[in-house]
């Protein structure tokens, strides 16, 4: 079986460093990545993110010698925990002597989080990619007891997608500022999963589909060993097509003749594991409101029209929500949470960024500002004052895709109405 693994191992080295590391868009989560931390670097997100790519770039960079394991290999399906001492021996044989271990998709093999711990107490550097949540908030919390970093990665920002396409992000004139606006109007609708950009649209749609279906297979159906697996897929499809809107589980319960509430909300965590959505939960004194209703947002613009079955729509403002929505999951550090203002029949927030106790900004999201009438400016700005009031915060931005960047002064607060391309590129 050796002989196997020196082959498996050795092709996938090989596969490892054919690829043109030199070329690739810089990532800030590279900088993230500690080689010399005794904890071990995890970094987790959605598939095909560009988790295997970030962490082999910043290893072959760095000139140290590793080993290298992709446990989503088919080769490798049926690993069980007694074959970790059987592959490190291989890796041994084929690098020589090395102190950093890079494992790809672990999570995949039972046991794994016991072979990560005994490889830190040994002194061996650990980097890790996993596409489930659950990697930390159950395996690694409970056998590492804080001994790893995490690092969220999601699908390329506009500025990386911008970067990608050698769009300027700096220059002021009006070419610049109109190409950058042409950009942001393609990643409206192709989003930023780095393999997808170059692709043409037929091999879009086929791409999306593939992933959202392995997803499901792979990263819920079989972890979770779920039954329903057609259930799970409609649930799915549904909160995609639904994105921006409020789901409760008692409604996806009815939608899904499901046989409690409780299931909705189990399979609703399961598609938040595998970041193929995000829940923003809406903002509440009331903890038990948090925890039933929340928003759900796609994790990538790419997935809501490029799915089998979608709902084919053009709606541009929610798609410019959902790209807000994401960026500020990965704007915002442990210690905040991102939510929503709704008072039933009265107004409505699309954000609400919160730091510890503290309520830090309020963000409203609108496609079109340009000379808007009474009712829209009403619910924009209109809307911010009135939360503004309620939850003690002066931080008022309105993200628009079109409209003037100015400063509205009303009731002696100021609304700061931001285009899109500046605010998603300000963090850098």
């Amino acid at each position: 079986m050796e002989a196997d693994y020196l082959s498996i191992l050795s092709d996938q080295r090989a596969e490892l460093e054919s690829k043109p590391w030199l070329s690739y868009i810089t990532r800030k989560e590279e900088q993230e990545i500690n080689l010399n931390s005794t904890l071990a670097q995890v970094v987790i997100g959605v598939r095909r993110s560009g988790k295997s790519t970030l962490c082999a770039k910043v290893m072959l960079q760095s000139g140290l010698p590793f080993g290298y394991i992709n446990f989503d290999d088919d080769r490798l399906g049926s690993l069980t925990r007694k074959d970790f001492d059987p592959l490190l021996k291989t890796l041994y044989r084929l690098n020589g002597d090395f102190r950093h271990l890079l494992l790809d998709e672990v999570q995949n093999i039972d046991g794994w989080e016991l072979f990560v711990n005994r490889m830190l107490r040994q002194g061996m550097r650990l980097i890790i990619t996993g596409s489930n949540a659950n990697l930390l908030s159950g395996e690694l919390a409970t056998h590492l007891t804080g001994r790893y970093h995490e690092i969220r990665l999601f699908p390329f920002s506009f500025s990386e997608y911008c970067d990608s396409q050698k769009v300027d992000k700096h220059s002021l004139t009006t070419k610049a500022t109109a190409l950058r606006e042409r950009a942001l109007d393609q990643y409206l609708f192709c989003g930023g999963f780095p393999e997808m950009l170059n692709l043409n649209e037929t091999e879009k749609t086929d791409y999306v589909r593939s992933l959202i279906q392995t997803i499901i297979e792979k990263d819920i159906a079989r972890r979770y060993k779920i039954r329903y697996i057609q259930t799970l897929t409609n649930i799915a499809n549904q909160v995609i097509d639904e994105f921006t809107q409020e789901q409760s589980y008692n409604g996806i319960q009815d939608k899904h003749n499901l046989q409690s509430a409780n299931t909705a909300k189990k399979y609703l965590q399961y598609l938040k594991n595998a970041y193929l959505v995000c829940g923003v939960p809406r903002f509440s004194l009331k903890s038990i409101e948090r925890r039933s209703v929340s928003k759900y947002y796609t994790i990538d613009n790419a997935m809501v029209a490029r799915r089998e079955g979608a709902l084919l729509t053009e709606s541009l403002g929610p798609r410019l929500e959902n790209l807000v929505a994401i960026e500020l999951m990965r704007r915002t550090s442990v210690l905040q949470q991102v939510y929503y203002l709704h008072k039933v029949r009265e107004y409505e927030v699309d954000f609400v960024v919160v730091d510890g106790s503290q309520v830090k900004e309020l963000i409203q999201v609108t496609y079109d500002f340009r000379e808007p009438r009474a009712k829209l400016y009403n619910r924009e700005v209109g809307n911010l004052l009135k939360a503004s009031q309620l939850l003690h915060c002066d931080n008022l931005t309105l993200v628009m895709m079109y409209g003037e960047k100015c400063d509205i002064i009303k009731d002696g607060k100021t609304v700061h109405c931001i285009p899109a391309t500046e605010w998603f590129l300000n963090s850098d």
